[in-house]
């Protein structure tokens, strides 16, 4: 069979339209996962905030000098990240209009 009759029987054929579909409970628990992912996120930034004020404080009084200046930028950076995944994945997928985290999925990207 030439390549000419390959690409022509795959051409005519079309490209499978799946439903999209997501199985009845998913969208709760993938709610429930993000939320808690979100959550994570955030006491992990107040956490990394917190560790270096403190090594600031003993590196302070042991009259050591360190490069905590950027180790905090760091961490605000990774916060205003975790801050701004949310919005910046509604901006890209566009709003659910439901406004639960799943719609995207349930809805199947349209």
């Amino acid at each position: 069979m030439k390549m000419s009759m390959v690409y022509y029987y795959l051409a005519e054929a079309g490209v499978p339209q799946p439903e999209r579909e997501v199985p009845d409970g998913l969208g709760g628990k993938i709610n429930q996962m993000l939320g808690m992912a979100a959550w994570v996120g955030t006491a992990a930034g107040v956490l990394g905030i917190v560790i270096t004020g403190a090594m600031m404080g003993i590196s302070l009084k042991r009259g050591e000098s360190s490069e905590h200046m950027s180790r905090l930028g760091m961490v605000l950076a990774g916060c205003c990240l975790i801050a701004a995944a949310g919005p910046f994945a509604s901006w890209l997928f566009g709003d659910s209009g439901d406004g639960d985290a799943a719609g995207f999925l349930i809805r199947g990207g349209n």
